[in-house]
């Protein structure tokens, strides 16, 4: 309660000592809020799950939500706290030292709210000479490295797993990107519209894909791998825009501050090599603001409407609002502490405070 009161009542350094001033006595020095957080063993999950209950059972927000899945990067002065090291960061843009976080967002209409997360670990604090440092911090000893797609398809499998409604998965294209990723939303039933780069291959037309056929008395190995054995030859996603089928018009898709964000969309049904294996999917071209142009690949059902496409194309927005909400009404970014499981403690009671805001 301490320190929620200070997380949600205060306006900034909302850091141990300062929320035990504020929120108990001034001449409080915050060892108890700090132990708390830092090193009490209550589960942050526990609490996790409690909040995606709690969504689950609201009225209103039953159907049509949607999760948007993040990475967040948060600036750090040196490497001692868990995670940290040399990694991109997106609000810099650049490479900086910064602890990285992978998230997940829930929306529907003027809710959003944080629903869970995972602390990015980079590859070098796995070494062997890391280990002495990763138990000071606290890493749990079964935690193995994971890439943040792994870290993302976990969180969208366990919110699921846990009973949180929701009808897609929109993420940006260092998911999307990831044929392996596609192919598992897609045999798990999640819809997705993941966005991809401008030089994502695709086919126009279905090619005749499978295991070459391995002639009788022929040298060499014997190909395994599945690949396109017909002439069709892929294009890259930003060649269509200038294809004389490729046909553009505008949806609305909300309302926003300037007034109706109905930007020019083109939609089509094009075949991917997702992970191995040939997959339709559609290609939506967004011609933002009518300057860039951005491309989604999405497995909804080719009888999706247009309209439904151009919106879930644009819904990842919300996961922009949250994490500023996270950081500037909460003050995400202002946890002072090096342990693992404080991070974790963080990320639930933050995930409380906004979900309570919401």
């Amino acid at each position: 309660w301490t320190y929620l009161r200070g997380l949600v009542g205060m306006q900034t350094k909302r850091n141990y000592a300062n929320i035990a001033r504020q929120v108990i006595d001034p001449k409080e020095d915050g060892q108890n809020v700090q132990q708390f957080m830092s090193d009490s063993p209550w589960e942050a999950q526990a609490v996790i799950q409690k909040m995606q209950q709690e969504i689950a059972v609201t009225a209103g927000l039953q159907q049509g939500g949607v999760l948007l899945l993040d990475e967040s990067a948060d600036e750090k002065a040196g490497a001692k706290s868990a995670g940290a090291g040399r990694q991109h960061n997106g609000r810099l843009g650049k490479v900086e030292m910064s602890q990285v976080g992978v998230f997940l967002a829930f929306y529907k209409e003027l809710v959003w709210t944080w629903v869970d997360g995972e602390l990015f670990l980079p590859e070098h604090w796995f070494r062997a000479e890391m280990a002495s440092e990763r138990k000071r911090v606290g890493v749990p000893e079964e935690r193995k490295f994971a890439t943040k797609i792994e870290l993302g398809w976990t969180m969208i499998q366990r919110v699921k797993a846990h009973g949180l409604p929701f009808e897609a998965v929109a993420c940006d294209d260092l998911y999307g990107r990831s044929g392996w990723f596609r192919h598992q939303m897609d045999q798990a039933d999640i819809i997705y519209m993941a966005e991809v780069p401008e030089n994502t291959q695709i086919y126009l037309t279905k090619p005749h894909f499978g295991i070459p056929p391995h002639a009788h008395g022929q040298a060499g190995r014997i190909s395994t791998r599945p690949k396109v054995l017909s002439e069709d030859q892929p294009v890259e996603v930003r060649q269509l825009i200038t294809y004389p089928d490729t046909h553009f018009q505008r949806f609305p898709v909300r309302n926003t501050e300037r007034g109706v964000l109905d930007d020019r969309f083109a939609m089509c049904r094009i075949w991917t090599i997702r992970d191995d294996e040939l997959a339709e999917e559609w290609l939506v071209i967004r011609h933002e603001n009518d300057e860039r142009y951005t491309y989604a690949l999405s497995n909804a059902p080719a009888a999706t409407t247009l309209e439904r496409l151009a919106w879930l194309k644009c819904v990842r927005h919300f996961v922009e609002c949250a994490n500023q909400d996270a950081k500037s009404e909460i003050g995400w970014d202002e946890l002072q502490a090096q342990k693992f499981r404080a991070w974790e403690h963080h990320l639930a009671m933050t995930i409380m405070a906004t979900w309570f805001i919401a």
